[in-house]
């Protein structure tokens, strides 16, 4: 609408019908571009489709109504990162979802992160259940499932023009995935070859994407090390770490400090480049949260050789207690907090 507004001014003074002096001309805000290379500024917002047919709205911290990913650009977040599902009971993240989010975020000119759960719901530590179109097939015919679901998700994405510089192969897996199948604890190999059976597919649609693997608590140096020694030894294909990491205002400062030297630590070790795919922050704390994330992004800058890619927030426009999430980064207004000023 704003676009519409300044065309019929400019047209106005064209035609005469509007006359000003150069100082008492109107000043129209420059379109902001987000930055396509270097560290990756990232908000994660696979709800946004779900709470816009629910009738949520957003608000830029002046409390003006704007479509939720400008005012994120806005705040100097570069890249989205957008959650699949194979088949969702309800739809939401499937893969024709994600096509309208991964869209958005290319006409504002912003970078993508696609994130694999290989399940019909949440993958997490806690849950890595198989969808429920693959629960009885055999391990080779479950290995065939992951890299034609990978392939056929990305394949819609590149045909609609959307250039994807990075992919999951599971989220959360500190145990493996596709249970029980996938368990690390119980099969390391085949958690192994499930994550190379992804990595080669992205690999044929998007030769240049990096593929990660994403684990919790990023400042459990002794977890990595157990995940990544086991996939190293049974030869998986990865090129980053990804990590997550959500601390409480007492603890932020320690676990920050924990989290970089576990970055380094799989630098120098696996030589692997690394990326804090979800961080979260109590919404109620926007000054302390904007400490945490400064804190973290200087931390995540200065890991060895830059390795560390970038910075995802976990839906930091959930609100006013979706979903009863309550880390994300706006206010029960539906403005953001002052957590997203690092980004800036």
């Amino acid at each position: 609408m704003k676009f519409r507004n300044y065309m019929i001014l400019a047209a106005m003074a064209l035609l005469g019908l509007a006359a000003c002096k150069d100082d008492d001309a109107p000043k129209f805000p420059e379109e902001k571009t987000s930055d396509m290379t270097g560290f990756a500024k990232g908000a994660d917002v696979s709800w946004l489709t779900q709470m816009e047919k629910s009738g949520i709205l957003f608000y830029d911290s002046l409390g003006r109504q704007k479509e939720c990913m400008h005012i994120l650009r806005d705040l100097g977040v570069n890249s989205i990162r957008l959650r699949v599902w194979v088949n969702p009971e309800d739809g939401w993240c499937n893969a024709s979802d994600v096509l309208v989010k991964a869209l958005r975020a290319k006409d504002l000119g912003m970078r993508v992160l696609i994130d694999f759960h290989y399940s019909d719901t949440w993958a997490d530590p806690a849950n890595q259940t198989k969808p429920a179109a693959w629960k009885d097939l055999s391990f080779a015919d479950l290995k065939t499932a992951v890299a034609s679901h990978t392939a056929d998700v990305l394949k819609k994405l590149k045909d609609n023009g959307v250039d994807v510089e990075w992919v999951q192969v599971g989220n959360e897996t500190r145990n493996g995935m596709l249970w029980a199948d996938g368990k690390a604890s119980d099969n390391m190999q085949n958690y192994a070859d499930l994550t190379t059976a992804g990595y080669d597919a992205v690999k044929t649609v998007y030769p240049n994407a990096k593929v990660i693997v994403h684990i919790d608590n990023g400042f459990d140096n002794n977890l990595y090390r157990w995940i990544f020694d086991g996939l190293t030894q049974y030869g998986a294909k990865f090129d980053v770490i990804g990590m997550s990491l959500y601390p409480s205002v007492d603890n932020w400062q320690t676990l920050n400090q924990q989290c970089l030297a576990n970055m380094n630590d799989m630098v120098s070790h696996y030589g692997k480049e690394v990326m804090i795919c979800e961080v979260g922050f109590a919404a109620s704390e926007g000054i302390q949260a904007k400490a945490f994330l400064s804190d973290l992004v200087a931390k995540a800058k200065s890991v060895s050789n830059n390795k560390c890619l970038g910075i995802f927030y976990w839906e930091p426009q959930a609100y006013n207690g979706w979903q009863s999430y309550l880390l994300g980064a706006f206010d029960d207004q539906g403005k953001p907090t002052a957590a997203l000023d690092a980004f800036k």
